[in-house]
């Protein structure tokens, strides 16, 4: 196993500890056990931070995107030299089984690339004028130095995608990583260093997300803040960039509903959404929750996703032929306890799992209840855990409302053999996203991104670089 590194942050294009000396210790989930520290930034260490990201953003913006493609892409190259290890340390830190882990290292690199392309087809237009000899052009430039607030459910791939759309165009980035899972952070951060991105361009910083918040946002250094997290700080954040006029992308809780007609393919649709539930043990702001299966269907579809469920092996990440690994931290535990116990409490059916899995690590069935009152408390709040909620429906109007019932709109899947019935679906669900009879959200080319409480603005597709950009219009005339 690759050994857990002493996490720095790295400041001015230097990788040192914070100012104060002051460290937080890292648990590995698996087994509780202290396995290293990371450097535990205050506001000297953040002042630091915003006078380098100032300097940086004035080199890098004139820096030619063209340049800028080919240095984020040597950056993406390294990524995947290093994704064994680099995988070694996010299983060690966060749970998650090894190849899941090393797929994020490399999906990350796919993210890199897109962005370094991405950012050189930013263009600005000439606008036709009213008279000869009248130029009109909008001009596309970078907004400024960002501010970054990542969590620790996917340590690469939240990270990847602020990062890379800031140097696409022309930003420099602020990034306060997960204190939780900070390795694999830093590990991305470092091949953007050793792939030549200049001293200044590029900030890593950890410490209490609350504290390392509420300096940067209303800084005057920082021009804009992208955040994903919980709905609740979400909301708080948002609102702290408003009240400065700061723009904010927002990529918040999601409590997706997964949909399955009676005209789709049963087994195909439960094997393929008892996957994406248990993927990295449910902590994923995507994942299905609510399983709405149409009545003739439903008892076909509860038999073949439960018995997936079951087959699922549970075990440290390292260990061969693990498919979920523990929990990401000791407070999910009972989280996901209070909601099954509340579920059955109130007369939902317990089909698989329920309980925690021995009494050293943070590990818990997978978990599947079904036939929930509309207000069971797993219906209405995140899980972020193993657990599937599975009710029946008759019609299209009735899944219809209860899809759109929450004030959630991340993702939302489905399956039927219907196109009118997807047709409609893709009309009338409130939803960021939409992935129909297959798994087909979060690639770096697509729109990635909520609506309602779910946030606002994208993280993929070509939208992902507009948030980053300012419209200047110039207009000019001969002498």
């Amino acid at each position: 196993m690759t050994a857990y590194p002493k996490v720095q942050l790295h400041i001015d294009g230097e990788w040192r500890d914070s100012r104060s000396g002051k460290v937080l210790e890292i648990i590995n989930p698996a087994t509780e056990e202290v396995i290293g520290t990371v450097a535990h930034a205050e506001i000297p260490d953040l002042d630091e931070a915003l006078a380098a990201a100032e300097r940086g953003f004035a080199l890098w913006r004139k820096v030619s995107a063209f340049e800028r493609g080919k240095l984020m892409r040597k950056a993406a190259d390294l990524l995947r030299s290093r994704a064994d290890a680099i995988a070694t340390m996010m299983t060690a830190e966060q749970g998650k089984p090894l190849p899941e882990a090393k797929m994020e290292v490399l999906a990350g690199a796919d993210v890199i690339d897109w962005f370094a392309e991405e950012g050189r087809r930013a263009y600005g237009r000439v606008i036709p004028a009213r008279a000869d000899g009248i130029y009109q052009l909008s001009l596309r430039e970078p907004v400024g130095p960002v501010a970054a607030f990542t969590p620790w459910n996917f340590p690469i791939n939240q990270v990847v995608r602020k990062l890379s759309a800031a140097l696409a165009t022309g930003c420099s980035i602020i990034v306060k990583a997960p204190e939780e899972t900070p390795a694999s952070p830093a590990e991305l951060i470092r091949a953007f260093i050793d792939a030549g991105v200049p001293k200044g361009v590029v900030q890593l910083v950890y410490g209490i997300p609350s504290e390392i918040s509420a300096y940067l946002i209303p800084h005057p250094v920082i021009r804009k803040i992208t955040f994903t997290g919980s709905t609740p700080v979400g909301k708080m954040l948002a609102g702290l960039a408003g009240q400065h006029m700061k723009r904010a992308t927002m990529e918040l809780g999601g409590h997706a509903p997964a949909i399955v007609f009676n005209d789709a393919d049963v087994q195909k649709a439960a094997k393929t959404l008892a996957a994406a539930k248990f993927r990295n043990a449910g902590q994923v702001c995507v994942s299905p929750t609510r399983f709405l299966i149409q009545e003739r269907s439903f008892d076909e579809f509860l038999e073949t996703f439960t018995a997936a469920a079951k087959a699922i092996k549970v075990g440290p990440g390292t260990e061969a032929g693990v498919a979920m690994g523990p929990l990401a931290n000791e407070r999910r535990i009972p989280a996901i306890e209070a909601l099954v116990q509340d579920a059955v409490g109130r007369g939902a059916k317990l089909q698989a799992g329920g309980k925690r899995i021995g009494n050293k690590g943070y590990f818990y069935e997978p978990t599947v209840i079904s036939d929930l009152p509309r207000d069971a408390r797993a219906m209405n709040e995140e899980p972020f855990g193993p657990l599937a909620l599975v009710n029946r429906f008759s019609d299209l109007d009735e899944v219809v409302e209860e899809a759109n019932r929450l004030p959630f709109g991340l993702a939302s899947y489905a399956f039927t053999g219907s196109a009118g019935t997807a047709q409609a679906l893709g009309a009338r669900v409130e939803t960021g996203m939409m992935t129909i009879n297959h798994l087909g959200l979060a690639l770096p080319e697509v729109p990635f991104g909520g609506v309602k409480d779910s946030g606002y603005g994208s993280e993929g597709g070509s939208e992902a670089i507009e948030p980053y950009l300012v419209t200047k219009f110039v207009t000019q005339t001969g002498i």
